[in-house]
């Protein structure tokens, strides 16, 4: 048996650490021993639904332990898994069923109805297995409890270089595509983090991330490689006042979240509560504004912001601050085994303060994307080209100074404007849209539409937020679409965002 195996190394840690309440979800522990044991009969109820070693499972839940026990049971089986955060839209759903050839999904009962629409339009799904279904569903819904009463079984023998997640994020340039991620780049990510992380001796660590996002998933796969028991406080998503809550009922001494979440504590009244456990906040997937940054730790003395970076397509980690030595305003060091390049855009390798593209090289970073035979773009010269811009300093921390400029990161997800372009142009009194970021002190950043109408045809900017809300997920649709006589394009021809983001800046 590969020891790089996910499954295997679950395995490893169970009986490294011995049985122990390991999960609190709403009131209720778990114990390590009761969770592999459902996540191994879930995998003989996989199998037996035709599951083969290499095919994709597509899970769409909100944070529950049937989330990391789908997930087991999926690698368990030999199969890998394509998770999507709840909040898709149905569109959405349906391209990456398509896309990913998925056999079958993984969900509960207040997903269904938007999970068998989608399944409607992507032939390659054989069935969908529910927590909780309702009676009725039909002949291809399988209660999630049903399926799991299997026998426990064997762990499908997987190599490391075999897939274990494909994860759909907006990339480095272009559509959402899938980042494969095989079964070695997800342990060399735990293990990274685990090793380096300021959280690694911690025994209590909150967890609102939405196991489905990247981020989400790493913590997952760092619990793996941990010495020592902890503990894991499940939230089914984040609610400010419900983390406060959780953190000062139960001591929690780490936690992670990102900036939009960490943004939105400041308004809770922090001081009222005893939160002098906690010790540790990592923050990733989206910059931190210093005034938040500042205004927390002033608030919980006791805690220090780790600031980090990765991204998908390097199995979401390449740097962190390490404890000690963090040093504010950097995301830290890269991790051990990761080798970070400041790269001029004629491929030269830059010097300590020049600021170019941040460029990465290590064992977490992914083939290429799914479906997509060109790479040499994105992984050319053996580097994966994140597309950011920043520096190193003399001592090698780095620094993001910028990004792509396109990309917008709302909340710490990743929306490309072209995504919601597309939708509203898809309106018949659309002719053209142009779509670009404005900074959010609450979101990091918020997503600004101009559209320009076609002749004769009428629509207000409310109308179109709520057309755009059907068709795109929370995360990316616009809340401030503005009509104009026209787009502006370049000399050239191609959308002027420049222009678009001076607009912005004049109100």
């Amino acid at each position: 048996m590969n020891d790089e195996n996910l499954a295997r190394l679950a395995e490893l840690a169970l009986d490294r650490q011995g049985e122990h309440s390991s999960l609190f979800y709403q009131g209720i522990w778990h114990t390590n021993a009761e969770l592999a044991d459902r996540a191994s009969r879930l995998a003989t109820g996989l199998a037996g639904l035709g599951v083969s070693p290499g095919d994709r499972l597509l899970v769409l839940m909100a944070n529950c332990p049937e989330v990391p026990i789908t997930y087991t049971a999926a690698w368990r089986a030999g199969a890998a898994v394509t998770p999507l955060i709840f909040l898709v839209s149905e569109d959405e759903l349906r391209n990456a069923l398509v896309d990913s050839g998925a056999v079958g999904v993984v969900t509960t009962a207040e997903f269904l109805p938007k999970v068998t629409a989608a399944v409607a339009g992507a032939p390659g799904v054989r069935f969908i297995v529910c927590v909780e279904a309702p009676a009725g569903a039909g002949a291809t819904v399988h209660d999630f409890a049903d399926v799991a009463a299997a026998a426990p079984g064997s762990i499908v023998s997987r190599s490391g270089s075999d897939l274990a997640a494909l994860l759909y994020t907006g990339g480095t340039t272009g559509r959402s595509k899938g980042v494969p991620l095989s079964h070695a780049n997800l342990n060399w990510c735990g293990q990274a983090v685990d090793k380096d992380s300021p959280s690694s001796q911690l025994t209590s660590h909150l967890i609102p991330l939405p196991l489905a996002h990247a981020y989400g998933l790493l913590v997952l796969c760092v619990g793996m490689h941990r010495e020592n028991p902890s503990q894991m406080y499940l939230m089914r998503w984040f609610d400010p006042a419900g983390w406060v809550a959780l953190a000062e009922e139960h001591k929690i001494q780490g936690t992670a979240l990102v900036p939009s979440m960490i943004a939105m504590l400041l308004a809770q009244p922090l001081e009222s509560h005893d939160l002098s456990a906690l010790t540790s906040v990592s923050s990733g997937a989206a910059p931190l504004p210093a005034e938040v940054r500042r205004q927390f730790q002033a608030r919980v003395p006791n805690a220090t912001i780790y600031e980090g970076y990765g991204c998908t397509e390097s199995a979401t980690i390449i740097s962190s601050n390490p404890p000690g030595r963090d040093r504010p305003g950097s995301v830290g060091l890269p991790v051990p085994g990761c080798e970070v390049s400041i790269q001029s855009g004629t491929g030269e390798v830059l010097a300590a303060g020049q600021d170019g593209e941040i460029c990465v090289r290590s064992p977490g970073v992914m083939s290429g994307y799914w479906n997509t035979p060109d790479m040499a773009h994105v992984l050319g010269g053996g580097w994966l080209h994140t597309g950011d811009i920043g520096h190193l300093d003399e001592d090698g921390y780095l620094y993001v100074v910028d990004r792509k400029k396109d990309l917008i990161l709302r909340g710490g997800f990743n929306v490309f404007p072209r995504d919601v372009e597309d939708v509203l142009v898809s309106h018949p009194a659309v002719a053209q849209a142009g779509v670009v970021g404005r900074p959010d002190d609450r979101l990091g950043e918020e997503i600004v539409a101009f559209v320009a109408l076609a002749p004769g045809s009428s629509v207000t900017g409310p109308e179109l937020v709520a057309y755009a809300k059907e068709h795109l997920s929370a995360a990316k649709y616009p809340r401030d679409v503005r009509i104009v006589a026209t787009v502006p394009l370049t000399s050239v021809g191609k959308l002027d965002r420049k222009k678009l983001r001076e607009w912005v800046s004049a109100g």
